[in-house]
């Protein structure tokens, strides 16, 4: 077995977003051969360790683009409330491919084993200075979870 190596990074869970989604508009097909998309973010929750609060509804949310092999290329943008009333901006990246079977099934909004399916996001944050400054000085990386109607996106912190 190989050493890991030294420079490899650690993960550690900082919380999960659990959000609805709240309608969508589709440019289909776009002048550029893809599909395009704009997916409102609805309700939601933030649970963790290291971050509590609420989504704001309709604050942002996805402008995927949906290219001609299936994968999802995500663009999501929208706010947070921490508890203690602090407004957090999110702006994230990342992609969701799977199988023609499991990508059909959550285009249905039917449920899908995670083995199934490739959602990772890459995000930063931009939050005021003083108790959630932290979050703007560290790369998070989040594993989507793709639930009937929304999402999951369990958000580790790269140490």
């Amino acid at each position: 077995m190989a050493d890991q190596h030294p420079f490899a990074p650690k993960f550690e869970h900082a919380f999960t977003i659990t959000q609805q989604l709240a309608g969508a508009h589709w440019v289909q097909p776009s002048a550029i051969g893809s599909v395009r998309a704009a997916v409102y973010n609805g309700e939601g929750t933030i649970e963790g360790p290291m971050l509590n609060g609420k989504l704001i509804p309709r604050s942002g949310g996805d402008y995927p683009l949906v290219r001609p092999n299936g994968v999802i290329d995500f663009d999501a943008r929208y706010v947070l409330e921490a508890d203690d009333g602090a407004i957090i901006y999110l702006q994230s990246r990342g992609f969701r491919w799977g199988s023609e079977e499991a990508m059909a099934k959550m285009a249905r909004n039917e449920p899908v084993e995670q083995d199934e399916y490739y959602m990772r996001v890459s995000t930063k944050f931009d939050a005021p200075a003083g108790k959630h400054e932290w979050m703007t000085k560290h790369i998070f990386v989040g594993v989507a979870e793709k639930t009937p109607g929304g999402n999951a996106i369990h958000y580790f912190i790269v140490r």
